[in-house]
């Protein structure tokens, strides 16, 4: 009886095949997927003779990223500097208004609405005038990005600092807890899943944030960022070029969201649920 429990014991133990990991499949399955597309994508442009300047091939797509990676690399970096410094400031600034908000309804309720205007106004229209209050360019299309990436941070973040539990906030307010005791202690444990979600998408909004505001503001020279790289190439009609450059914002999105997903589940996989069932 003991070896027959034994056995079943080692069997239970025995390790996956490489492709029946979790960890495995998480990034199996999307390129996979991608080869597929891009396999597609190429065979459509041989059968159908499609010229470089309408729709650019795959294979050119890549053959432009390798010749002109010098270039496509710094305007990378500069992209992502206003990124990564609009990304902190939203998150910065989206905490500190979420924390003001939860001191009391009435402060929430008449500020909320601006927040909301933030939101829902085209970043396109305010751009212009913030770059012609603000004479540096960095800076000003830093603001730009960082207005478009506030909102999920504040939204999130506030209804996260709410959704404590009564019974536990009751206990607080027994033992005379103070108002810094409540928000250190127990509402933001509890926010933590929803701060978290929140900059999922603010790191994504910025990227696309400092894409417009580098459109709007034109920088060429060594400052150009991958929007001006774009706007060359399609005057240039050096479509290839333009799709490199398109694929460099979207693989720097996805590194982005990697990134954050990778910090939340290293925060809350020690003790939440949300991140203890995909380990």
């Amino acid at each position: 009886m003991s070896a027959v429990i034994a056995s079943s014991v080692t069997r239970k133990a025995a390790p996956l095949p490489l492709l029946r990991r979790p960890n495995v499949q998480r990034f199996a399955y999307p390129l996979m997927i991608a080869g597929v597309l891009l396999a597609a994508w190429q065979g459509l442009v041989v059968f159908f003779d499609l010229p470089p300047y309408l729709v650019p091939s795959p294979l050119l797509m890549l053959r432009a990223l390798v010749d002109d990676r010098a270039v496509l690399g710094s305007s990378l970096l500069v992209t992502l500097k206003i990124t990564l410094l609009a990304f902190a400031l939203a998150v910065i600034v989206g905490t500190l208004i979420s924390f003001l908000f939860v001191q009391s309804e009435r402060i929430e309720m008449a500020l909320f609405p601006y927040a909301v205007l933030l939101q829902v106004t085209p970043i396109v229209a305010v751009a212009p005038l913030i770059i012609i209050w603000v004479k540096e360019p960095t800076v000003a299309m830093t603001l730009c990005a960082a207005l478009v990436a506030l909102f999920p941070v504040i939204s999130n973040t506030t209804l996260g600092l709410r959704s404590v539990d009564p019974d536990l906030l009751a206990y607080f307010r027994l033992n005379c807890a103070t108002r810094w005791q409540q928000l250190v202690r127990l509402r933001v444990p509890s926010a933590l899943p929803c701060f978290f979600g929140g900059l999922r998408i603010s790191s994504g909004l910025a990227l696309i944030g400092a894409v417009v505001a580098e459109f709007v503001a034109g920088t060429g020279g060594m400052g150009a960022g991958l929007a001006y790289q774009i706007l060359q190439a399609g005057f240039q009609l050096d479509i290839p070029r333009m799709f490199a450059a398109l694929l460099l914002i979207s693989l720097t999105g996805v590194a982005l969201f990697a990134a954050m997903a990778w910090v939340s589940r290293r925060a809350l996989a020690p003790w939440h649920a949300s991140e203890q069932s995909q380990r």
